[in-house]
């Protein structure tokens, strides 16, 4: 079985503040989030094996964009977001 059989997944979008490193603008961005819950229940074709790795996985949140466009006009440069976790554990 594969890791998403386990998993609902759905997009949500969260702000953060980020300094652009060309123009040293502090801005909050936009950053799409997938969001994995886990499933109440382990698919029903589960073995033993399946059933054990549905027992330690739990929920997460996976960070989609990687560069974000600096916002002030004179920039409108991209960059990359530093500082902010990939994934994130939803416990």
């Amino acid at each position: 079985m594969e890791e998403r059989d386990f998993f609902t997944e759905k997009s949500a979008t969260k702000t953060a503040k980020l300094v652009c490193p060309f123009c040293g603008a502090e801005q909050e961005h936009a950053l799409v989030w997938i969001v994995r819950t886990k499933k109440a229940q382990p698919p029903p074709r589960a073995d033993a094996v399946d059933r054990a790795r549905f027992a330690k996985t739990a929920s997460y949140m996976v960070r989609r964009d990687d560069k974000v466009t600096c916002t002030n006009p004179r920039c409108r440069k991209s960059f990359e977001v530093s500082g902010i976790q990939s994934v994130v554990e939803l416990g």
